[in-house]
């Protein structure tokens, strides 16, 4: 019988199961502190969430809102979350910024990364925000790194002539692919440091319409 998954708003007691499971996930990429983690749900409480498996926290997804505008001319990680506080969080903005999304190691494959997407999705629609933007890893880039240009290897992922893990999946969720960011995490050596821009359009945006971020929002 295959196991149901829930995805619901994080709280303070998943902080600590969160960065173990993202050592597990990334053990080459410092983790969150869990300092930060408790500032994000303070900041932006309704982008932060987490899938559950049987009781166990299987993944989690964390995004804030921003003024697209003022990172067109290119951004990394670090900027662009203020270091992971998401003090760059604005309700003001039009753009949910997804800043990370994982998944148990041993689960992949078991739709948790969809639930995921699909809840961001719906947050995005219910929030009359316009788009998602997101920057993803391309942690297949290090096996073709000195046969072509991070470019091409997106354009061929793109193609569907090279299956890259993250683009391939965000593809199939239904991101386009923008372009390619260089230095947006350094230490992610599977990537070479790069990272694809990728933008889902919310197809019920409103723009006569205010963003809605309530409180204590629920999915």
């Amino acid at each position: 019988m295959k196991q149901k998954i829930i995805v619901r708003h994080t709280r303070s007691t998943d902080i600590k199961p969160l960065v173990e499971l993202q050592r597990r996930v990334y053990p080459e990429i410092p983790s969150w502190r869990k300092d930060l983690l408790a500032h994000q749900l303070e900041v932006f409480p309704q982008g932060q969430i987490v899938a559950e498996r049987d009781g166990e926290l299987v993944g989690a997804a964390s995004a804030l809102v921003v003024l697209w505008d003022e990172w067109l001319e290119g951004h990394n990680w670090k900027e662009i979350t203020a270091h992971g506080s998401f003090d760059t969080h604005n309700p003001q903005g039009r753009t949910l910024y997804g800043a990370e999304v994982f998944v148990h190691p041993h689960l992949r494959g078991a739709g948790i990364g969809h639930a995921l997407y699909r809840a961001r999705r719906k947050l995005c629609k219910r929030l009359n925000l316009k788009r998602i933007m997101a920057c993803g890893r391309l942690p297949g880039y290090h096996l073709y790194a000195d046969q072509m240009p991070v470019d091409l290897y997106a354009q061929k992922v793109v193609w569907g002539d090279i299956h890259d893990t993250v683009l391939s999946f965000q593809l199939h969720e239904g991101f386009n692919f923008c372009g390619t960011v260089p230095d947006y995490i350094p230490e992610d050596h599977d990537s070479k440091g790069y990272a694809s821009l990728i933008v889902w359009l919310n197809p019920r945006y409103d723009s006569s319409k205010p963003t809605r971020i309530p409180k204590g929002d629920v999915l």
